[in-house]
């Protein structure tokens, strides 16, 4: 599942040749994925022209000039592609349709927003941009960790007294948005701090230590594209490349990356996920 630094590495890709564009056609070619699509979604989207590209969690937003958002989810294999655009000397010609291109975006200028999404885990929907906070998908969530609202004293606030392990606390959306397994994992691993803890039991100081680490970790990732693990692509379908320095996910059996540890990485289960973490380093 595509989280934070992958959907940031797509938003990217797509805002400059979405930003300022008009949808001049759009092709919704089933009536859904993971949910129904909102009704007469291809002609709300159809002359609209696309004001701005934002994030929240792990959703890209496309705000509209009629004042509708369009709303991305990628789901475990959906992708935004691009083509018929120019990238510097090289002209990304319109591929065949493929059968699992869901939803088709023609823009004015040429260029085409493709939808891909195998298994139909992804999702779009229609909302006020006005207001948007109060959907569903959204009503509910965190602050953006890269944001100025995630703090060392609102962590230290939010996570005090809670019976939960600190792994699945840092997945829980409502506290923190956009964290997902991968860079929960890393994190802790960097913080020496052991999955398993109960969060209400780490000390301040630890607790607050963890900000920046996170913060950290999210920005180098999307430096690097984002991590590519089965079918994510970057938006000109280029893969992403942080998975080359992962320091413990999916490293199980592998020698600790501390240069004075000599134990192996172990994997334990947690709520369905996978874990990976140093039993020397993290405590």
């Amino acid at each position: 599942m595509p989280e934070l630094p992958e959907v940031e590495t797509v938003r990217r890709g797509l805002a400059p040749v979405m930003e300022g564009a008009v949808i001049a056609q759009a092709d919704v070619n089933r009536p859904d994925l993971r949910w129904p699509f909102p009704e007469n979604m291809a002609g709300r989207l159809t002359n609209q022209k696309v004001l701005g590209l934002r994030r929240r969690s792990k959703y890209i937003l496309v705000d509209l000039e009629g004042g509708e958002s369009l709303l991305i989810h990628l789901g475990m294999s959906g992708r935004m592609l691009i083509s018929g655009h120019k990238t510097g000397d090289y002209h990304h010609d319109h591929p065949v349709p493929a059968k699992h291109d869901h939803v088709v975006l023609h823009l004015d200028s040429g260029v085409r927003i493709t939808f891909n999404d195998a298994r139909r885990f992804g999702a779009m929907d229609l909302l006020p941009t006005v207001g948007q906070e109060d959907h569903w998908l959204m009503r509910d969530l965190g602050p953006e960790p890269l944001g100025n609202n995630f703090d060392e004293a609102y962590l230290v606030e939010r996570l005090k007294n809670r019976n939960t392990p600190i792994k699945s606390a840092l997945l829980d959306q409502r506290i923190v948005s956009g964290l997902g397994n991968i860079y929960v994992c890393e994190v802790l691993f960097r913080a020496g701090i052991h999955p398993a803890c109960k969060a209400g039991q780490i000390a301040a100081k630890r607790v607050s230590g963890l900000v920046p680490i996170i913060r950290a970790v999210l920005e180098e990732a999307i430096a690097a594209g984002g991590s590519s693990l089965k079918d994510y692509r970057q938006a000109d379908g280029e893969l992403g490349y942080f998975q080359h320095g992962f320091q413990v996910y999916d490293r199980e059996g592998d020698p600790c990356v501390n240069p004075d540890c000599t134990a192996q990485i172990t994997r334990i289960v947690q709520s369905g996920r996978s874990s990976f973490f140093c039993p020397q380093c993290q405590r």
